[in-house]
């Protein structure tokens, strides 16, 4: 067992109940702290945390970050939190749960500032840092004992200590081996946390939380795994791997791995993308409902075609239209769990182009958007209808054949009328 104090950093391959060197008693455990080197490090509730950082009027107050009455909640502080407030409430439920809170707008260049200086403080541990949001990411520490003078445990917990003291926020950080334990282990003490989860606990400390627990299940999911009879994640545990891809088609092996705690993910330094879209401008403006359907087909194509090469999929679909006055409009829909395919794109946006077409607006452009991303993780089946996995086989087939033959080699009757 392996001892380190939070409050000095001293660690030592014993199970104490108070530091050898400072005396104090905030101390974490655990047997392999020593080689444990992905963390996830997350700013506790870090919009509000800014506020009463710069307004002490706030500290010992209900805050919540947000716009009127009838926006909705960006964050709010762990006092609200204990009345029911939670993030993208909107507005008036919030303020019944909670009367007494006090609204501010949000100060984005106050964020913003902070956020840089956290990511330059996490930078002087290690390279490898991937910030996934304006307050949280994933490092990796592996070998950096040297460059730190320490493990990789103890880097961090005087990193939390210098961004506590130097910027006036709180942390939270998740130790393990990959980057899904992580971001589980970070979850679980908050906020000014510290938690490790190696891989050899990791399926015991799974099994008895609900599905929802697994990061990357969504309520939409949840309750279909749940329906299935997933109530916990160990009741996917005791499923062979065969059986859920069975079900689940590819969908049914990532289940697998995070129920298991596997995660093959780098730690990588590239910028999180945070869309992708693809738009057209016309060169005369239309007003034919059946032309512009043609047109959404192509940059629904070319928008999955887009998150096929990244390996990412979204819940989110926007739909981009730009009148002959160059007045722009959107118009969005999310889905249950991510796709990114062509077919499910232009579904689930069809109906809205139909509303905006009905009154014969001329458009000059069309665009969509797929946002929300996420690491694709496969078609599932029975997402969206019950023929959408005969869709998507016959539209990853196409795939295969345009990367094989080029890209006139499989074409849609629709997308043949668009580009004539």
């Amino acid at each position: 067992m392996w001892s380190l104090c939070r409050d000095c950093d001293t660690v030592v391959e014993a199970a104490l109940t108070s530091c050898t060197t400072c005396g104090s008693e905030r101390l974490f455990l655990h047997k392999e702290l020593d080689r444990l080197a992905i963390a996830h490090i997350d700013c506790d509730a870090f919009f509000a945390a800014i506020e009463k950082r710069d307004n002490p009027d706030l500290r010992d107050k209900p805050v919540i970050v947000g716009g009127g009455k009838r926006g909705v909640v960006a964050t709010c502080c762990y006092i609200a939190r204990l009345h029911g407030v939670r993030s993208a409430m909107p507005m008036f439920k919030a303020l019944k749960a909670c009367p007494d809170a006090v609204v501010v707008r949000p100060s984005r260049d106050a964020y913003s500032t902070a956020s840089r200086q956290i990511r330059s403080k996490l930078e002087a541990l290690t390279p490898l840092v991937q910030m996934i949001s304006i307050d949280e990411g994933y490092l990796d520490l592996t070998g950096t004992e040297k460059i730190n003078g320490a493990i990789p445990a103890a880097a961090l917990s005087r990193v939390a200590r210098e961004i506590e003291e130097e910027i006036g926020i709180t942390i939270s950080i998740g130790l393990s081996e990959n980057k899904f334990l992580a971001k589980t282990a970070s979850e679980l003490d908050k906020p000014r946390g510290f938690a490790a989860i190696s891989s050899g606990e990791a399926k015991a400390l799974l099994a008895p939380r609900p599905i929802g627990f697994l990061h990357g299940v969504g309520p939409a999911f949840a309750r279909k795994l749940e329906r299935a009879g997933f109530k916990t994640v160990g009741d996917v545990q005791r499923l062979e791997v065969r059986d859920l891809i069975g079900r689940y088609g590819e969908t049914g092996l990532w289940l697998h791995q995070r129920a298991n705690g596997i995660d093959n993910r780098p730690v990588h330094t590239t910028s999180e993308r945070k869309s992708v879209s693809a738009e057209r401008t016309f060169e005369t403006d239309i007003s034919d409902p059946a032309i512009l359907e043609d047109k959404l087909w192509l940059v629904c194509e070319e928008t999955a075609t887009r998150a096929k090469k990244h390996g990412i999929e979204g819940t989110t679909i926007t739909l981009k239209l730009k009148t002959k006055q160059f007045r722009s409009l959107t118009r969005s829909v999310t889905l249950p769990t991510g796709t990114q395919l062509a077919q499910t794109l232009f579904r689930s946006v069809r109906p809205l182009l139909e509303r905006e077409t009905r009154n014969g607006q001329e458009y000059r452009l069309i665009g969509v958007g797929l946002s929300h991303l996420q690491e694709a993780r496969g078609d599932e089946r029975d997402l969206i209808d019950p023929r959408v996995e005969k869709r998507a086989k016959a539209e990853r087939a196409s795939d295969l054949a345009r990367e094989k033959f080029g890209r006139m080699s499989v074409m849609t009757g629709r997308e043949i009328r668009a580009k004539s």
